[in-house]
């Protein structure tokens, strides 16, 4: 503990510790619950009669003889081929964080040293489009998908998803480089680097938090897309949200809970461990704000 904590009044770091526990708590109990109930029967974890039944599993023991079974896990991703989808997820996430980084880091540099002043409004042009609901950009490109018979392939919503994000990844790394002294340009270029080669070779490497940090986002919002996904993918197609909604079934169709539940489970415990890995890069991205020399 540090001196400045030890001399805070007792009251206040109780109060603090309080706080915390009761919040990690919140947030990490519907994970942690919906994890047990994934090895339980619907009966279990979804018992109106009595809820401690989902804690002690007691009709899943008498269905398999021990208190938790991977019958969900199993339906989910061998009777229902639910690794399909999470291939077709792998694919739309790769190429989405790709081309939008590409596109964002080159245009977020070009915009940041230059000095006309369309660059603003470019910017808040960008904005505009980032706050517009996706459904009215997911309009107006079905009817070209329809018409060129493009529509339920995973391109026709990577392009969409790419069309989406691209202005929150522009702002995000524009912001990062403006962060960065033009004057690191300016000795590259001293030492013989063209602008190309200073971009690449000397601030790429400055702010790669920031990139990182971006490259996540832009995953996370290909990874948890339900609305663009849904409407511009095949049902051979789908990705893992819109396939989970899926096993849901609807008031027509009759599904699986247990299998969602387990879906559920697999589908988020990639990124996890995807924000624990990275966890260092993005706190160093998200507070970046002047570059040290």
């Amino acid at each position: 503990m540090t001196p400045a904590a030890r001399n805070k009044p007792l009251a206040l770091r109780i109060g603090a510790a309080v706080f915390v526990v009761v919040w990690l708590i919140t947030a990490a109990f519907p994970f942690l619950w919906t994890f047990w109930g994934s090895f339980k029967v619907e009966l279990d974890f979804f018992s109106i009669a009595d809820w401690t039944n989902a804690l002690t599993g007691e009709r899943t023991e008498e269905t398999y003889g021990r208190p938790f079974t991977g019958a969900g896990y199993f339906g989910a991703w061998v009777q229902e081929g639910f690794w399909r989808p999470v291939i077709n997820t792998t694919i739309v996430c790769f190429f989405v964080v790709c081309t939008s980084l590409t596109i964002g880091t080159l245009a977020g540099y070009a915009l940041s040293r230059s000095s006309y002043h369309y660059v603003f409004w470019l910017l808040i042009t960008a904005l505009i489009f980032r706050a517009m609901p996706p459904i009215t950009l997911v309009s107006g490109y079905l009817p070209p998908f329809f018409q060129w018979n493009l529509w339920g392939y995973l391109p026709t919503a990577i392009i969409v998803l790419v069309a989406i994000n691209q202005p929150f990844t522009l702002w995000m790394l524009h912001s990062f480089f403006t962060k960065i002294p033009r004057e690191l340009d300016e000795s590259a270029k001293v030492d013989g680097c063209t602008q190309f080669q200073a971009f690449r070779l000397v601030i790429i490497p400055v702010m790669w938090p920031g990139v990182i940090t971006t490259g996540l986002f832009s995953f996370l919002l290909a990874y948890n897309d339900f609305a663009v996904t849904s409407m511009l993918l095949s049902e051979a197609n789908r990705t893992m949200v819109p396939e989970i909604a899926a096993f849901l079934g609807t008031t027509y169709t009759e599904g699986n809970v247990m299998f969602a539940v387990a879906a559920v489970v697999s589908a988020t415990a990639p990124i996890f461990i995807l924000v624990m890995f990275f966890q260092r890069q993005i706190v160093s991205g998200l507070t970046a704000g002047a570059v040290k020399g």
